[in-house]
């Protein structure tokens, strides 16, 4: 998967800050630094299912994000992010 554009809208973006701590650029960081992707689930439009990328700052913080992928743009939308859990960065560490 090639991502071009990362859109985070502002709504989401006010989320990510409140409810998780997550800035902008650690999102942008974890999707750019040793990134894997898997599929999430089926999306609701044709041509755009939702991903998880699991990921790390550029500072070393490990991050779950997800996002709405849009092949024909390469554009990731993204829809929210945290921090991995436990089992996720012992898996993200293995591969």
């Amino acid at each position: 998967m090639w991502i071009d554009k990362v859109i985070i809208p502002p709504i989401i973006e006010e989320k990510l800050e409140r409810k998780h701590q997550v800035l902008l650029d650690e999102v942008h960081d974890a999707l750019l630094n040793h990134t894997r992707i898997r599929f999430a689930e089926k999306g609701h439009r044709v041509d755009e299912d939702v991903y998880a990328a699991f990921g790390r700052t550029f500072a070393g913080r490990y991050l779950a994000v997800f996002f709405v992928y849009k092949p024909v743009t390469r554009t990731a939308i993204v829809i929210s992010a945290r921090d991995m859990s436990r089992s996720e960065k012992k898996r993200y560490g293995r591969k």
